[in-house]
């Protein structure tokens, strides 16, 4: 009994891995359940046993690996901030740049999540409502609360929001632009260039933020 549990297990996990790679790759419509349990060396069944449908197993990727992933970024971007009640808005920013461009994922997590979403925001469906909920809402309502108070008095709601996805989009596009960021600086991400994207990152921020560059070495 305990062999067959962890063949099942195995196998389920051998499943994901297969279903995420070729989903990043080609999309949900364009992979079917049969080119998923050929690479996965498995029987058709399989998929039905452990997950339902394909559309289950589509958002099981979601809920399993990238919203995995996500909130282990989250939890280090947490790790990396000072040990004290209220962070500087430079300190937070820090965390957030160190979290996405260095933190906890390996290059292949780090592809995998980006062309997985890629695919995902190109036709949209309940899996990106599902992790919309579970993942990014959540840490946006986070950040809002870090960042709001160092922003102007009655910048307004909208304001607010606009100027901390723009500090999250400048993360994100040097998380996962690596190839295009490499291509036109001239630069390969090793640890001086990771630094000086970070910092770049708070000064450009701050001053965004109403702040001054003299606050990102703080």
């Amino acid at each position: 009994m305990t062999q067959k549990i962890d063949n099942d297990a195995l196998t389920k996990e051998r499943i994901l891995d297969k279903a995420e790679f070729l989903f990043s790759q080609k999309g949900y419509h364009a992979v079917s359940v049969r080119e998923i349990t050929k690479a996965a060396r498995c029987h058709v069944g399989a998929v039905n046993y452990h997950f339902g449908s394909k559309k289950n197993l589509y958002l099981s990727v979601f809920r399993d690996r990238w919203l995995n992933r996500a909130l282990r970024m989250q939890q280090f971007f947490r790790d990396s901030l000072p040990d004290r009640e209220s962070p500087t808005p430079a300190e937070v920013v820090r965390a957030l740049a160190q979290a996405f461009i260095g933190g906890p994922l390996s290059d292949e997590e780090r592809l995998r999540h980006h062309q997985l979403m890629a695919r995902e925001m190109a036709k949209p469906s309940e899996a990106l409502d599902m992790v919309g909920e579970e993942g990014m809402k959540p840490f946006f309502k986070e950040l809002v609360l870090r960042l709001g108070p160092a922003m102007p008095e009655g910048i307004g709601r909208d304001r607010m929001m606009l100027n901390i996805l723009s500090i999250f989009a400048q993360v994100l596009y040097f998380n996962f632009a690596r190839s295009a960021v490499t291509l036109i600086a001239g630069r390969e991400y090793d640890r001086e260039f990771n630094a000086m994207l970070v910092e770049h990152i708070i000064e450009f921020s701050l001053n965004g933020l109403g702040g001054t560059s003299e606050e990102s070495r703080g």
